[in-house]
């Protein structure tokens, strides 16, 4: 019977946060080509408990996890975690970076997939900096988002920081920017990375208000996901602030 070497490299563990209210598959394409552009071994989705940046989402969190656990049934390297759920308070990223963080160990990769809204306003974070002493952050460009370096690079020619990031951001990528996505296997933590994800124009949002109207959301989010909001009468009634 063959053992690991205690030195052998570990793949990364990526991470993707958010109220998920509905989980839907911008969330879902997002993780997958997360998980090819890195080998990560998997994805582990967080439903957001107290969210510090939003209200709190409307939709009851025991709802809102079955949600996720049907849209990643049958994906072998996706995961449900609960652990802000579980946890009091606001759910902040620190926090949880540090419990995944005790949970792995020092050794492997952890990798923050973040949208390019969210990083544009990672400065307004609770202790944003220490982020980066416990994974890495993978952010995720869209092609209607304007790129921090000013204008599109060529594909072998990494981008340089530009007057589009506040200076915070700027100071950061100058000293982490990783210029392939590959050096994120090679360390633990501290680096930041950028891909082309495909864009999908869907939104929690949309998908609330037409169930709440009484339209289709098909093609939108999986329809185990579509038979679980069936099951539980989930966004009927007045959508109060959707």
């Amino acid at each position: 019977m063959s053992s690991v070497p205690a030195n052998a490299p570990l793949r990364p563990i990526g991470i993707l946060g958010g109220t998920f209210d509905p989980i839907h598959y911008g969330h879902l394409r997002l993780a997958e080509e997360a998980r090819e552009a890195l080998a990560l071994e998997r994805v582990l989705f967080i439903p957001a408990g107290d969210p510090p940046h939003r209200p709190a989402p409307g939709t009851p969190a025991a709802h809102r996890l079955g949600m996720v656990r049907c849209a990643l049934r049958g994906h072998a390297a996706f995961r449900a975690d609960d652990l802000e759920l579980r946890r009091s308070g606001k759910s902040y990223t620190v926090i949880t970076l540090e419990t995944l963080r005790r949970r792995y160990g020092p050794r492997r990769s952890l990798v923050l997939i973040l949208g390019a809204d969210a990083f544009f306003g990672l400065p307004s974070w609770h202790q944003w900096q220490r982020l980066f002493e416990l994974a890495h952050v993978l952010v995720a460009m869209r092609p209607d988002f304007p790129p921090p370096w000013g204008s599109e690079p060529p594909e072998d020619d990494p981008p340089e920081p530009g007057a589009g990031l506040p200076p915070a951001l700027q100071d950061v990528l100058a000293e982490r920017r990783a210029p392939k996505l590959a050096r994120f296997a090679e360390t633990p933590a501290g680096l930041v990375g950028f891909f082309r994800n495909t864009p999908l124009a869907i939104s929690a949002t949309t998908i609330r208000r037409l169930l709440y109207e009484g339209r289709s959301a098909r093609y939108l989010l999986p329809e185990a996901v579509l038979r679980y909001i069936t099951t539980h009468s989930l966004y009927q009634g007045d959508p109060g602030n959707p």
